[in-house]
């Protein structure tokens, strides 16, 4: 996408530029002044006097009659297997030159393919067939691209001394550190973003730009970084070294000393036992996802104070794995991610002014009155896939939680709906757990909730007491899917848009029954009981707003009637 954002503005018509003397003419007497037109290649388009765009014409060899005006050339999707040099060497004037997803071997880039383009500043040779990076570049570039290669060596000139070198992308090869001269940007102190990601690099190289402020690492082999080898990248604010064979010793305690201006770390998917050493104090997410980390110690942590996420899912965590206090030095902690760890209850005194705690798949079995208390900033609170049952979440366990906005508790053990629950929450999620009956008294409130999920659950519209939505005004979508309900629950909420009941037992649908939901917009009945004449007539006159009905995958095809007004005729299938 990026390289499409690149391009996009020199391919934009635009006024052309002066004539050069050998494409001006001068009209006799009595002759029309219109000039005559551009020359182009063959099937090209030529948008103006200094682009040729021949890019997706399937072409097997370079173009003839390319102006020697051009300064942006766009070839890309063909399927050029060679660049003749006689060709290249006459477009002295290329500022761009795109050839990305050809055919092109470096057998058929001659070594000095290049040497007559003193002025290119963007070079794209990305998914191409090249072995090795060409020998030279010329010294103007500022963007090259030799992304999706087969490129297994670079060269001292390839990307060294080039003073305005800002961006080089060689991810996706198969680059391997013998490959990487240790001056392979000598002279080229302005490159701010190196992609050397997918790779086989089994260390991180030594002297790189001093200038870099994104490097991408990740995808490689890489089990160490060598002393030192971060020490000149002052300016760094992006690190990427995930899905490598990291471990705790090929990590030492001064590796991110230097890098005062990091940011953004990301570690995950390595084989760390510990949270690593030594950590910038400028950091403001550290991704250690998919390690085996056993405990996280108040140490490492230390002096952290800006970090806003912490993600630390899918590690080792059990019950002693987050001491209490172990996260209180992270004080502008926005983000705590806990996914899919051996955890038995919520990790204690956390951030204050924590927002988002996502502590699914876990194993946290009791929910007491002071585990949220010393967080009441949170806006969302995840706790699916969890073994809390009605029994042990204690009636004020959301007491303190007055910004709660998401609250997540679905795939647990519950019965009843939680009390106490905050008037902020708008999305309260519940489906897959064990609920045979729902009263009025924990939904009291909760006139700011726009989305309930009840889904795969026991309820039958017998227990669902009187006045249970009463409170619920604002309530935009209700998942009632996959439970026992034999027809629709009465007196649903007015403000409905959306009404789920899929998989059911539904075999009537009166004429009363979407009374009270005037805005309905999407209705969900497919996989029940309803046979030919199971919908009454009059069922959707009050409708004004539907337009989806899906009733299929019932053991008859129910066509469904729309009053005249409904702006579309809904789906109504047979099995």
């Amino acid at each position: 996408m990026w390289l499409s954002l690149l391009l996009l503005p020199l391919l934009l018509p635009g006024p052309p530029p002066a004539l050069g003397m050998e494409d001006a003419s001068f009209p006799h007497l009595g002759e029309s002044s219109q000039p005559p037109p551009r020359a182009c290649p063959p099937r090209c388009s030529c948008p103006r006097a200094d682009t040729v765009d021949c890019a997706g014409l399937d072409l097997r060899v370079f173009p003839d009659h390319i102006t020697r005006a051009a300064q942006h050339l766009s070839l890309q999707n063909n399927q050029l297997q060679e660049l003749p040099y006689n060709e290249l060497s006459r477009l002295s004037g290329l500022r761009t030159l795109n050839l990305h997803n050809n055919l092109i071997s470096s057998e058929g880039l001659p070594d000095e393919a290049f040497e007559s383009l003193t002025q290119l500043q963007h070079i794209y040779v990305g998914h191409n067939k090249l072995s090795v990076a060409p020998q030279f570049l010329p010294r103007s570039l500022r963007v090259a691209d030799l992304a999706a290669n087969e490129v297994t060596e670079i060269f001292p000139l390839t990307f060294g001394e080039k003073p305005a070198l800002r961006s080089v992308y060689l991810h996706n090869n198969q680059l391997n550190n013998a490959g990487l001269p240790p001056d392979a940007f000598h002279g080229s102190q302005a490159v701010v973003t190196l992609s050397l990601s997918s790779n086989r690099l089994s260390y991180v190289p030594p002297s790189l730009p001093s200038s870099l402020e994104r490097l991408h690492l990740q995808n490689n082999l890489i089990s160490k970084v060598p002393r030192g080898a971060l020490s000149r990248q002052t300016h760094l604010r992006e690190l990427y070294l995930q899905q490598n064979q990291l471990t705790d010793s090929g990590l030492h305690a001064t590796t991110f000393s230097k890098l005062h201006g990091l940011e953004y770390l990301d570690l995950s998917h390595n084989q760390l036992a510990a949270v690593p050493a030594g950590l910038p104090h400028t950091l403001a997410v550290l991704h250690l996802g998919r390690n085996r980390i056993r405990r996280v110690e108040a140490a490492r942590l230390r002096g952290l104070r800006g970090l806003r996420y912490l993600l630390l899912q899918h590690n080792r965590l059990g019950a002693a794995g987050l001491p209490a206090g172990a996260l209180r030095p992270l004080r502008g902690l926005h983000t705590l991610h806990l996914y899919g760890n051996g955890l038995d209850r919520v990790p204690q005194a956390l951030p204050r002014r924590l927002r988002a705690l996502v502590l699914p798949h876990n194993r946290v079995t009791t929910l007491d009155a002071r585990d949220l208390a010393a967080t009441p900033s949170l806006a969302e609170l995840n706790l699916a896939y969890n073994r809390l049952a009605s029994a042990c979440v204690h009636r004020r366990a959301f007491r303190r939680l007055r910004a709660l906005r998401s609250l997540d508790l679905a795939g647990n053990q519950l019965t009843l709906l939680p009390s106490g629950l905050p008037a902020s929450l708008r999305t309260l999620r519940l489906q897959r757990n064990q609920l045979r009956a729902l009263e009025p008294e924990p939904l009291a409130g909760l006139d700011q909730l726009q989305e309930l999920c009840l889904a795969h659950n026991r309820l039958r519209v017998g227990d669902i007491g009187p006045g249970t939505w009463h409170e619920l005004q604002a309530l935009q979508v209700l998942d009632l899917s996959h439970n026992e309900l034999s027809f629709v629950p009465p007196d649903l909420p007015e403000a409905l848009e959306e009404l789920h009941l899929q998989g059911n037992r539904i075999s009537h649908v009166g004429p009363e029954a979407f009374l009270s939901t005037p805005r309905l917009r999407a209705l969900f009945l497919r996989a029940n009981r309803l046979h030919v004449t199971s919908i009454a007539p009059e069922a959707f006159l009050g409708l004004p707003h539907l337009r989806v009905v899906d009733t299929t995958g019932n053991p008859e095809p129910v066509l469904v009637q729309l009053p005249p007004t409904a702006p579309r005729r809904p789906r109504a299938e047979g099995p």
